[in-house]
């Protein structure tokens, strides 16, 4: 397992990749860190015989999801990875979208024991992480450097399959296309994110602004995200 690749040729969305490496349909799918559910509905309306689980942490955005009412194979939970409200060897497949690195670094462990303990036997596990690289990571890096808890990530994930916790199955690695209109959009999307506390003082916020604005065009700011995607399967 590496962290990171200095040579990635593939640029897609995400979807692209999760579809193509897992059997999705006829499944119990567990989707930790749900955030606004753009995923999960793609996941539950894209294929058939789909029982989905999506769990959040962030209260706004939890209760946001319980008002959402055409999802019906979707049930909306308020639970995190280190204590998920599911019974032994219960889920098929479960999705992590660049949210491991959010767990606090001491339950990292706890939370992939959980997941191990959630999944069947030979069942997949989904965990795509952000690549500390790239011109969106050196905007973000000025008011919230992550290098640290994204090497945590890592380091547990790898720990997990050298206790043999879990097979690795594949590695991949992938370029995704982000996109903010504008200045405003950035902040509104990133800055004052529910799921973050972000406490930026005038000057830095400028320094953020000014950085931010190198990368605008006419139509606004386009960015690559290099992300890792680590599949593992439960022993």
């Amino acid at each position: 397992m590496k962290i990171a690749s200095q040579l990635i040729e593939a640029t897609c969305p995400e979807t692209e990749v999760y579809h193509r490496l897992l059997p999705l349909d006829n499944s119990h799918i567990l989707e930790l860190g749900c955030g606004a559910a753009e995923k999960t509905r793609d996941i539950a309306t894209s294929g058939a015989n789909r029982e989905v689980t999506a769990l959040e942490v962030d209260v706004l955005a939890h209760q946001k999801n319980l008002q959402i009412t055409d999802l019906p194979n979707v049930k909306f939970g308020l639970a995190g990875a280190q204590d998920i409200p599911l019974d032994n060897e219960s889920v098929d497949i479960v999705l992590m979208f660049k949210s491991l690195h959010h767990v606090p670094v001491e339950l990292m462990d706890v939370s992939l024991k959980e997941i191990r303990r959630v999944l069947k036997p030979a069942g997949l596990a989904y965990i795509s992480e952000p690549i500390f690289a790239g011109d969106f990571n050196e905007i973000l890096r000025i008011f919230h450097n992550e290098q640290h808890v994204r090497e945590a990530a890592f380091n547990s994930l790898k720990e997990a399959v050298d206790k043999g916790w879990f097979n690795l199955v594949e590695e991949t690695f992938f370029n995704t296309p982000g996109f903010y209109r504008d200045f405003a959009d950035f902040e509104n999307t990133i800055i004052n994110a529910t799921h973050s506390q972000h406490s930026l003082n005038a000057g830095l916020l400028e320094l953020v602004r000014q950085k931010f604005e190198r990368h605008l065009d006419d139509d606004g700011a386009h960015f690559l995200t290099p992300i890792r995607v680590d599949l593992l399967q439960k022993k």
